[in-house]
């Protein structure tokens, strides 16, 4: 049987949807201004918090929540760009490394900035201490959660 939402659910869940969707859009404007994707942004991100800059690419699969072959074409367009390069794997003929070039760290270090402006005035300066600390408890775990239901390198959940 259908759990149907309340009018009060109904409401939270379309003012999420409703407020995430144009968080991620004036978001992706900020990262075009950058001469960026959003994709981009998160690889390089990613990528400039690692060690040595550098991750297996199915970890950074898994960190960017993208399909192989999705992130393959990714970590292509930004070999083109210079920004990241691949790496063979010594021990795993299969494996590869995706690496953050000079430029790719020169311009993650150049769009930061800006990504951390609009990330204030469209997301936590909105909200007080108390709000802040309620959404990291509420979303924290429901995206660690979530994040288990997404399938491994080797395809097991």
């Amino acid at each position: 049987m259908t759990r149907w939402l309340s009018d009060d659910e109904q409401r939270a869940w379309r003012a999420y949807l409703a407020a995430n969707r144009m968080l991620m859009v004036q978001l992706e404007k900020g990262h075009q201004q950058q001469g960026l994707s959003g994709s981009d942004y998160e690889v390089l991100v990613n990528l400039s918090e690692a060690p040595q800059r550098r991750l297996r690419m199915w970890e950074l699969a898994r960190d960017t929540l993208l399909e192989k072959s999705r992130l393959s074409h990714q970590i292509t367009r930004m070999e083109r760009a210079g920004l990241v390069r691949r790496e063979s794997c010594p021990g795993d003929r299969r494996g590869q490394f995706a690496v953050l070039t000079d430029h790719g760290w020169e311009t993650i270090k150049r769009a930061a900035p800006h990504h951390v402006e609009q990330v204030r005035a469209f997301f936590i300066d909105r909200l007080d201490e108390e709000q802040i600390k309620v959404l990291t408890e509420v979303f924290a775990p429901m995206a660690e959660d979530l994040r288990q239901q997404c399938p491994r390198e080797d395809g097991e959940p």
